[in-house]
């Protein structure tokens, strides 16, 4: 398939709307395989305005006269609206853009064709190798993994069994495990008559199962999508919106996972206990508590590098599906089962504990900002396809970049790192109250609401602190010293 087969118009003329706080722009509109171009012409700045097609969620058209309007719900949560010259035109883009941003081949997308200057193919993609973690904490017993197949018959696995009582043995003497199971006790018993289940207690001797439900699938994704109807109607009473905040239950389900990491940290904190945690399959809030827990006790999780190694093994190596549950953001009009906001759950816990320890996260919300656009649309490969087996079968690793060799560049890491950055070498215990608990408006609102004056009074600390560190780390010349 060639892609100019599904471009119906090349170009026209429109006018593009980005928001309340952003001035409009002119000029010639084009549509190629892969982005949404406007060239407002050369007296213009800037001079191109470029939107990745794969960004693009839902796609509304209206016609009026002689013209129309297209409005794009992006999967970065902007709103935009395009005004185009002539109703043909109109229809043919949104056709255009209807069917190059829903491509299903992955060997087609943009990674695979994004070649940026001063990147080579096959950088970083080993830059975190998982063993180097697996030795340093060798004596950190936090395991994961999908439920067990006992089924109705309840069967045994004797290497399952084995397993669990060497993790026992090899820690310490005496010492105890906890199975933290994601889905409630209904849920594992109801599982049980489709193949699936929970661990027999008499099989597991010095292992205690504890039920802690978390949400994850439709409820995720439909919370995710009440959340976005709230934030973006403008006209609502503050009693309006605080109960449409309550009801959409977001902030409830970030507590949960907080509240189920800080259990799992702290039985291996306290306790010295071992812990596995597991759900369903394994890949979903499984990998939210194992992250989130690593977060809390290991330091070194909390450094910009090991912030990526942690997403890399925790997320990406381990199997969660991107694909399909970052296949849509909050406006799609058609939603999969399959969708869940699952890492964006993970990362507006990380926000909250960006906020409570503001000193301790080596990297700033730029970076969760970043990770959260690149999840759902993104010109590097690292988030592409649901597991490694797929990303070997495409070629993922030889024929696109990733992401951690363009976000590790010296230009962008000013805007990810915290300037506050001081090394902290215990573990972090965040509160779980309500009033400990804020909306992420530097995600939920950054295009709708202008930044608030605490916002704006700590990205004026951000830019002392950064200029102080980069003045700190150039060599004087005394001979060149202004003289009093």
């Amino acid at each position: 398939m060639e892609f100019s087969e599904l471009i119906r118009t090349g170009q026209a003329q429109a006018e593009l709307l980005r928001g309340p706080e952003m001035p409009p722009l002119r000029g010639t509109l084009c549509v190629t395989g892969h982005h949404l171009l406007l060239s407002p012409g050369p007296q213009a700045t800037p001079d191109l305005w470029l939107l990745l097609l794969r960004s693009v969620d839902s796609i509304e058209k209206r016609v009026a006269g002689d013209a129309g309007t297209i409005t794009l719900r992006c999967k970065d949560l902007r709103v935009l609206q395009l005004d185009i010259e002539g109703v043909e035109a109109t229809l043919d883009i949104a056709r255009s853009i209807e069917a190059l941003s829903s491509l299903e081949s992955v060997i087609t997308s943009f990674p695979f064709f994004y070649r940026p200057k001063g990147l080579r193919l096959g950088e970083a993609w080993h830059f975190h190798p998982p063993e180097r973690y697996y030795k340093r904490i060798a004596r950190e017993v936090l395991l994961r993994s999908s439920q067990p197949l006992t089924g109705p018959q309840k069967l045994r696995c004797a290497a399952d069994e084995e397993l669990l009582r060497a993790v026992l043995a090899e820690a310490r003497p005496g010492a105890r495990g906890f199975i933290v199971d994601t889905r409630s006790a209904q849920a594992a018993k109801q599982a049980r008559m489709t193949g699936g289940g929970t661990e027999a207690k008499a099989a597991y001797p010095g292992w205690k199962r504890l039920h802690r439900p978390l949400e994850r699938g439709r409820p995720l994704q439909e919370s995710f999508v009440r959340l976005m109807e709230a934030c973006g109607d403008p006209e609502q009473s503050m009693d309006r919106w605080l109960s449409r905040l309550d009801g959409c239950r977001w902030l409830s389900h970030v507590k949960e996972a907080l509240s189920t990491a800080c259990l799992a940290a702290q039985g291996m904190e306290w306790e010295g206990a071992c812990i596995l945690v597991h759900g369903a399959e394994g890949t979903d809030s499984t990998l939210l508590v194992t992250s989130l827990a690593q977060l809390i006790l290991d330091p070194l999780s909390r450094t910009m590098a090991g912030f990526q190694e942690l997403i890399e093994r925790e997320w990406i190596q381990a199997g969660h599906p991107f694909q399909l549950r970052c296949a849509h953001s909050a406006f799609s009009h058609t939603r999969s089962k399959h969708e869940a906001p699952i890492f964006l759950l993970f990362l507006d816990c990380v926000w909250q504990l960006g906020r409570q320890f503001p000193l301790s996260l080596e990297f700033g919300e730029g970076m969760l900002l970043a990770l959260f656009d690149h999840s759902y649309a993104s010109p590097f490969g690292t988030f592409l396809c649901n597991s490694e087996k797929e990303r070997c079968l495409c070629e993922v690793r030889t024929r696109t970049h990733s992401l951690w060799s363009g976000l590790n560049q010296p230009k962008e890491q000013r805007k990810l790192r915290n300037p506050l950055y001081v090394p902290n070498p215990l573990a972090i215990w965040p509160s779980v109250e309500p009033q400990s608990l804020r909306l992420w408006q530097g995600l939920f609102l950054r295009w709708t609401h202008p930044p608030e004056p605490s916002e704006v009074a700590w990205e004026k600390v951000w830019q002392i602190a950064t200029d102080q560190k980069t003045e700190g780390s150039q060599p004087t010349d005394s001979a060149s010293e202004p003289q009093p």
